[in-house]
């Protein structure tokens, strides 16, 4: 493909509470066996761009683990490769990443050393599959200076948490206003862009100049009446985590039969890195309905609406009901839990009772496993 891939990773969110403590947002764990970043990597793979940069600044680490080898993405060296990027310290800068344009602006050299006409941008807190070479096609055909991906939120949603935008009959966006205080639509913004890679460095170059930092509002926004702005509608599942709501309503869509078909079972799949782990145990007494269970977890209780990550441990006698386990996590004997997510590497000991009448609690206890 024409085209190199930009994921924008380097974000943090207060609104995640708790899960954002230790990780980034594009870390976060996704549908038993993935992370938050999976889902736009696999997206590019799977349309054939060969050359990828990830830009992560807060909380790095688990992240920049999990990146560790390009191959589960199929990205061989040879052809490009994944790069990562993170904020350094040299005798000309001694300044984080200030925004995401300001990202790009530090790592120029990346996009002016590349020979692909095209850049590809996402951000790496979405859940979506896409197939960039259609995006690029209609950008091509509609001879756009920028395309943005855009999508109709249902009534129940909140647009004004991002990107709102407005279209003319021929879908060039007439209007982009970024965390508007009252949203005059429900078309959003999905945070994936497409552009030619000249005219990238151009504007990131010109903002810099200019002292400003951030790619919506410094470059979007600001150039909206002057470059030629097309959206491209997407009609698929789209979910972006920048809340904890968010988070918890978007794990729990893949209870949904059909959103578990489109992601797990439909091509292309969606690609992570792979853990060796044994299969899930069920011992004789477990009881599990409607539910998503990790390789590595061992079932002694009850199971209902939940999903368990890699290597949970339940006790006998629990009941787990509309829930999230994330990963290595043990629950010991005759524990009640609604409700709630339970962090990494939580230990909840036998009797353990939390129930939320009211939304969602992360729950993150410490202390010394007993399997006998």
């Amino acid at each position: 493909m024409r085209a190199i891939g930009l994921i924008l990773a380097g974000g943090s969110s207060r609104r995640i509470k708790e899960l954002t403590k230790n990780r980034a947002v594009a870390a976060l764990p996704i549908a038993g066996n993935f992370r938050s970043i999976d889902f736009p990597l696999s997206s590019m793979t799977n349309s054939h761009i060969q050359k990828v940069a990830v830009f992560t600044q807060y909380n790095a680490r688990s992240l920049t683990e999990h990146l560790s080898s390009s191959k589960w993405w199929n990205f061989g060296r040879k052809q490009g490769g994944l790069t990562i990027f993170t904020p350094s310290i040299t005798d000309d800068n001694n300044l984080w990443f200030r925004g995401t344009a300001d990202a790009m602006y530090q790592n120029l050299s990346f996009l002016k050393e590349s020979h692909e006409p095209y850049v590809i941008i996402s951000s790496g807190d979405a859940i979506y599959k896409m197939d960039f070479a259609k995006v690029l096609e209609y950008h091509i055909e509609k001879k756009a200076d920028i395309t943005v991906v855009v999508k109709e939120l249902p009534p129940d949603r909140h647009p004004e948490r991002y990107g709102c935008v407005k279209l003319d009959a021929s879908n060039k966006i007439t209007d982009f206003e970024e965390k508007p205080i009252v949203a005059s639509s429900n078309l959003i913004s999905c945070g994936i862009y497409v552009l030619r890679r000249r005219q990238l460095i151009e504007l990131i170059e010109k903002s810099a100049e200019e002292d400003r930092h951030d790619f919506v509002n410094d470059i979007l926004v600001r150039y909206r009446d002057v470059k030629d702005i097309y959206g491209y509608k997407l009609d698929t599942y789209w979910s972006n985590i920048a809340t904890l709501e968010d988070y918890y309503r978007t794990n729990m869509d893949f209870l949904n039969a059909d959103v578990r078909r489109y992601f797990m079972s439909q091509f292309p799949g969606i690609d992570t890195k792979v853990d060796d782990l044994p299969p899930a145990k069920y011992n004789m007494g477990s009881d599990i309905k409607n539910s998503l269970i990790a390789s590595g977890s061992i079932i002694n209780g009850t199971i209902e609406n939940s999903l368990l990550f890699k290597k949970a441990f339940i006790g006998t006698g629990c009941y787990i009901k509309n829930s999230i386990i994330l990963n290595d996590v043990y629950i010991g004997d005759n524990s009640h839990l609604e409700n709630c997510i339970v962090e990494s590497h939580s230990t909840l000991k036998a009797n353990y009772h939390h129930v939320c009448e009211n939304g969602i609690d992360v729950v993150y206890e410490s202390g010394e496993r007993f399997i006998i």
